[in-house]
């Protein structure tokens, strides 16, 4: 598995995941809509984590510049 997910993407990930978690868990929401923003917050802290975007791969996307992730 080649690493398609740069620094700063990688960064943006974990920002994002958090915030969807967190509003997830905080939000005051309806159960469906906390469910549905932990499991997205969970694949961007995973794609994160691994560096690797699967979609990006289906749309030929690579922001992992000279190796940096």
């Amino acid at each position: 598995m080649i690493k398609n997910v740069g620094k700063t993407d990688r960064n943006l990930r974990f920002a994002v995941a958090g915030a969807l978690v967190l509003a997830a868990t905080l939000g005051g929401l309806d159960q469906t809509t906390s469910i549905i923003l932990s499991v997205l917050g969970l694949v961007a802290l995973g794609t994160a984590f691994v560096g690797f975007c699967p979609a990006y791969t289906v749309f030929k996307i690579n922001t992992n510049k000279d190796g940096d992730a």
